[in-house]
């Protein structure tokens, strides 16, 4: 596990030294958004959008934009109330948190919609689960990863990785290295 714990702080250091200190800015105002309303809107999750750098204009997109503001927040409401529970395991929580987001456009397949979702709407306890994330768990596991890898069993496999580093680092800390670890360059202004 020591060569794992390595891998993963020498991978957040070298993220962290190439990115820009801003580039999260658009996240931290998402959340801070969502711990004041207790929700998400759909501004919201087009800055989210933005900050994933995922394509806007999409059959899923047009969706969502169709369905009400109330109904958005309702969903992402529920959603980060699930991924909040500390009273169920963190699996189950994202299980809960992911299912119900499930419900939103976008949101019903694949992973890097509804994680980014989920780590804005609880920033200390979720992660961004991608093809760059899913790709770093193939580096450190030496491609020995189900070829269909759920959210809850991400961040099951997250959170243990995190408590393996020690108490400083978030489970973001820890997506953050996978990423990294994935072979994508952090884009700097």
């Amino acid at each position: 596990m020591t060569d794992i714990v390595d891998q993963l702080r020498s991978a957040r250091a070298a993220y962290d030294e190439q990115a820009s200190s801003h580039y999260d800015e658009v996240l931290l105002e998402v959340s801070a958004r969502a711990e004041t309303s207790g929700s998400l809107g759909k501004v919201d999750l087009g800055a989210l959008v933005a900050w994933k750098r995922l394509q806007a204009n999409t059959p899923w997109m047009a969706k969502l934009m169709g369905t009400p503001e109330t109904e958005v927040r309702a969903i992402t409401a529920r959603a980060r109330k699930a991924a909040l529970d500390e009273s169920v395991t963190l699996a189950r929580a994202a299980d809960a948190a992911r299912d119900i987001l499930g419900e939103l456009p976008g949101c019903g397949h694949g992973h890097a919609v509804a994680s980014a979702i989920l780590t804005a709407s609880a920033p200390r306890r979720m992660a961004v689960y991608d093809r760059r994330a899913r790709a770093g768990l193939s580096v450190l596991f030496d491609g020995n990863i189900p070829r269909w890898y759920s959210y809850p069993a991400y961040m099951e496999t997250v959170d243990h990785l995190r408590a393996q580093v020690g108490p400083d680092w978030t489970n973001r800390d820890v997506d953050l290295a996978l990423y990294k670890l994935g072979g994508r360059e952090p884009r700097t202004p």
